[in-house]
């Protein structure tokens, strides 16, 4: 277990946000599958609340509007000292600004971007709210990956945006690659090429820590979830990916600890 309450480097993932249509039913599932209890936050956007971990910020969760149609999905939030600069940084690398930047109370600042292939992801200037309390726990975020088409591209944004550097990952079957800040990986981005799902395009993809996979699964699907892909070995352990009652998907990684 980490307590991770001091202010991030500029790019590090360091929240992780859901915009939901219903509220309390989304707080019902993560609450029996993770654990998670909840208390109100910013509500800038809407009504929104954080999610905690033994009394420690974890996750954020808010209201779509009832007009706004949106895709249900996590979005990761990169550090930034300025979200404005970094904005406007995103803007004139090829990416959009959707959202902001604007204040979230006195938790900080915000804007909702996405990568010249589409890709969504929050940039978070912290003040009091400098993001997630805790990790390396079951029910803590564990990783974020971008899925996209290829990863030279979108890569190259990321570095101009953010200032990571890469670490090719060195396989014949596979285009992937991890981004580093000062030689510490931080996130990863897989290129799937035309297997990218044509309902989803390019996007951000968050890790939620588990002890089991295999019962987290079934979990979900008592829960009113969905199997997107079953329970697997990979390079970095059993890991499952999901969707909640919303759409909205994750994938479930097994704790270092249960892992072996």
């Amino acid at each position: 277990m980490t307590e991770a309450a001091a202010r991030r480097a500029p790019g590090t993932p360091c929240w992780v946000s859901l915009m939901v249509h219903d509220m309390v039913a989304t707080q019902d599932f993560y609450g029996a599958l993770f654990g998670w209890q909840f208390r109100p936050g910013p509500e800038q956007l809407g009504p929104y609340v954080r999610a905690l971990l033994d009394g420690k910020e974890v996750a954020g969760i808010g209201q779509l509007p009832p007009d706004r149609q949106l895709p249900v999905a996590w979005t990761p939030y990169l550090a930034s000292d300025d979200a404005d600069a970094t904005a406007e940084s995103v803007r004139h690398c090829g990416g959009t600004v959707g959202v902001g930047p604007l204040d979230a109370g006195e938790a900080g600042r915000m804007a909702i971007g996405s990568d010249p292939e589409g890709a969504v992801f929050g940039i978070w200037q912290a003040a009091a709210h400098v993001g997630t309390g805790l990790t390396g726990v079951p029910g803590a975020v564990a990783w974020n990956e971008l899925v996209t088409r290829e990863t030279a591209s979108v890569a190259k944004f990321y570095q101009a945006v953010f200032g990571y550097t890469e670490e090719a990952v060195i396989s014949a079957d596979f285009d992937c690659l991890t981004l580093c800040l000062e030689d510490r990986p931080v996130a990863s981005v897989q290129g799937v090429g035309h297997a990218l799902p044509r309902d989803r395009g390019p996007h951000w993809m968050t890790y939620f820590e588990v002890e089991d996979v295999d019962e987290a699964v079934e979990r979900v699907a008592d829960l009113g979830g969905r199997v997107v892909r079953a329970p697997r070995d990979g390079a970095h352990g059993r890991v499952a990916t999901v969707a909640d009652p919303e759409g909205a998907r994750f994938a479930l990684v097994a704790s270092r600890e249960s892992d072996g």
